[in-house]
Formats: C-alpha cells, structure tokens, sequence
C-alpha cells in the first residue's frame, strides 16, 4: 500500500526505560510502514536532558506550542538515588511538569475501554475522563523546615509596596516544616475554559469539586471562577448540548463517582487529580489502559502515555528477558497525536489510520492475545499471555490485514 501524506510534523519526544525500548517498536512496526511520519524529534531520555542543562524539555515544549501536536514517551523524573544512577548534575524536575508549565495545559487522562476487561467497580460501565489543572498548587510550591522557636508568615507585597502578612504558624514548642503554594487567575481560568470546551466537544456532563468549605480563599476562588466562567460564556451552550456542569465538594465528588455509572468528566486541582486518575485508572484495569492528552489553551495537544518508565521490566529486559509489558496507553497516545493532527491539517485518512490502529489493538486483547497484566484480570476464557515483541506483531498483524 502507499504510504498515507502528512502535511505538517509532529513533535516526537522520545523517553526512558522500558517505555522508551517499546516507543521505537511502536513507531518502527506500527507507524512506519502505513504512514510517511514527519516528525521533530526531541531526546528527552535522562542522560540527554542532563547532558542539556534539561534545555532539550524547554525546546521540546516551545517546538509543540508552534506546530500544534506532540507525542510523548514516559520519562524520569530524577530522585536521589537517580542522580547517584546516572551521575546527575542535579535532580532535574519533572519533565512533565516543566512541559504542562510552558503549555499551562489542563490534562485529560479517560480509560481504553474493552471487552474482557472489566471495571473493579462493576456499576463503571461509561468511562470517566479525569481533567487535571496541570500548574501549580503543591507542584509549584516553596518550602522549608521551621526551627523550635521560630515563626511561619505568609507576606504578599504589592506593586506600591504595602504588604499583607497572615501568620501560618508559631514553633514555639516543637520545629516542623510550612509550605507555601499558588495558583494564577490566567491559569485558573484557562483550566475552566478546556474543561467546558472538552465537555461540549465529547458531549460529556462536566463535574468539578475542591474543598472551598475549609479552603476558604483559595479553593473558594478556583469554584468562584468556574461558576463565572460558565455563567457568562457557557450555561446556554451546555443547555443546547443537553449536558450539565456540577460542582461539589472533592469527598462528596468521590462518593458519588463510586456510586455512579460513569460517563462524566470529572474536572480536578492539580493534586486531586494526580491522585484520582490513577485510582480511576487502578479500577478500569492499569494506568497502561489510560489515554492521556495535555490541552493548551494555546491550540497544542501533547499526547502521552499515562504511566511511568515500567523500571522493574527494565531490568529483566537489560538481563536479556522477553518481558510483556503493556503497550497499550502508548501506542493510543500516538494514535491520538495521529488523529488531532489529521483533523487540523484536514487529512480523513491519517485520522482513519488512527482509528484502524486502536481498532486492531482492541481486535487482538478482545481475541485473548495480550500482555500480562491484562491476562491476569481478563473474563475472557482461554486468554493467551503475549510478550511486548508478539502483543505488537500481533496488533501490526491485524492492521496490515485492514490496509490490505
């Protein structure tokens, strides 16, 4: 068959790991041979970010921001032990996190969905899409030990120079430690807008919860600007489109989400939804069954998959190993990156090879072909357990058979 055209390049930033050996077998066995890729590639693996100062993440982020569309491995985000691994500079931060910063994305991480692999949670028959604010809070914070004795305050100057000082804490007694965190009200209201946008392009309900009842200023003026938001520039649209905004508090948001039957985007702060997404990805099967795009009110989206570096299957395979780890969550992030790039550059066909590529891969794990983890969870009878190399033959199989 010919290849299918592209017209502009994506942004392809390679990673770490076991990830990073599946990355080249995806786009090698899965990628290549259908469609002619352009790409901008980036090596974001831990030696080349350190060998950059970490400059190569920055690059990557600027590059994605101009031409719209990018893919991403799963990387490292260094602790001690790293540095002492790699002989580190320093301990660099998540790049991750340095991304969603320059791109001030919201995250949308929503389950794959197939037969045979059922929810923990029986009654979560509709997938629920986790939409994380990607800046600030803890992330951003600052913090320190506090001494015995002495004195904690939060001082915000303004531009003319006055000040207002509240007092956090007295150590009088005991030292122990204070942090301090923000958020911006661009950032904020950036955050609203890709979360209604979102809803109204799935056709999705869209909840949001914080703790404004104990969080009286700050998490009080995340509900605040939401509520504007959606007043001034979206309750009709959301009426028209027969979907409803609700907001809650977070522990009334998780009563009533394990009680539910799904179907719903359920918008997050920052760490309440790094922490959500992956009990709501635990109950649908793994973080490897998670689709994951950053969406830049800028106009970029930064696909990527939703878990870590897979290090334990890491070393099995350095120790020669045929490991079967699930490809999965990566192999969809390049499907996404595919299709949001044929839909911007009005390519049907770079779109449909995006859905023939998640078709075939649901095809082979609803057939009982799949890696590991999957076949110990699955319903399906006599299911077969694959490595990585033979999960992705037998997907590459299956598409090839659809382009025949």
């Amino acid at each position: 068959m010919a290849k299918i055209e592209m017209k502009t390049a994506l942004v392809d930033m390679n990673g770490d790991e076991m990830t990073r050996v599946l990355w080249s077998q995806i786009r090698r066995e899965l990628i290549e041979p259908f469609v002619a890729l352009k790409t901008e590639d980036f090596d974001l693996g831990m030696e080349a970010r350190d060998a950059s100062d970490d400059e190569v993440t920055r690059e990557a982020a600027r590059r994605t921001l101009e031409l719209g569309v990018a893919v991403k491995c799963a990387t490292i985000t260094p602790n001690a032990d790293r540095v002492r691994e790699f002989g580190l500079k320093k301990m660099w931060p998540s790049p991750n996190a340095t991304i969603r910063a320059m791109l001030d994305g919201t995250v949308f991480r929503a389950p794959i969905l197939m037969r045979g692999i059922e929810p923990l949670i029986p009654r979560w028959t509709r997938p629920i899409t986790i939409a994380r604010h990607a800046y600030g809070d803890v992330y951003k914070a600052v913090e320190a030990r506090a001494a015995a004795g002495s004195r904690a305050e939060l001082v915000i100057v303004a531009e003319d120079g006055s000040e207002i000082r509240q007092e956090i804490h007295s150590f009088a007694g005991s030292g122990g430690i204070a942090q301090a965190m923000h958020n911006t009200d661009a950032s904020i209201d950036a955050f609203a807008h890709s979360c209604f946008r979102y809803a109204l392009e799935t056709g999705q309900d869209l909840w949001f919860a914080t703790k404004d009842t104990i969080s009286k200023t700050y998490d009080h003026h995340f509900k605040d600007r939401f509520a504007e938001i959606y007043e001034n520039e979206y309750a009709g649209r959301f009426a028209d489109a027969g979907i409803e905004y609700f907001y809650t508090l977070i522990d009334d948001a998780v009563a009533r989400i394990v009680r539910s039957s799904g179907g719903m985007i359920w918008a997050c702060k920052n760490y309440d939804g790094d922490v959500m997404s992956d009990m709501v990805a635990t109950v649908y099967g793994s973080l490897s069954m998670m689709s994951s795009v950053l969406v830049s009110p800028r106009g970029a989206w930064e696909y990527e998959a939703a878990h870590g570096t897979v290090t334990r299957h890491y070393r099995r395979w350095q120790a020669g190993e045929d490991v079967s780890t699930n490809p999965i969550a990566s192999i969809f992030a390049w499907s996404g990156a595919l299709r949001k790039r044929g839909e911007l550059d009005s390519l049907p066909a770079l779109v449909g090879f995006a859905d023939a590529l998640e078709a075939a891969v649901r095809e082979t794990v609803e057939s009982g072909e799949m890696t590991g983890d999957l076949a110990a969870v699955t319903s399906l009878p006599g299911a077969r357990t694959l490595s990585s190399t033979a999960f992705i033959a037998a997907i590459k199989e299956r598409l090839a058979r659809r382009f025949a």
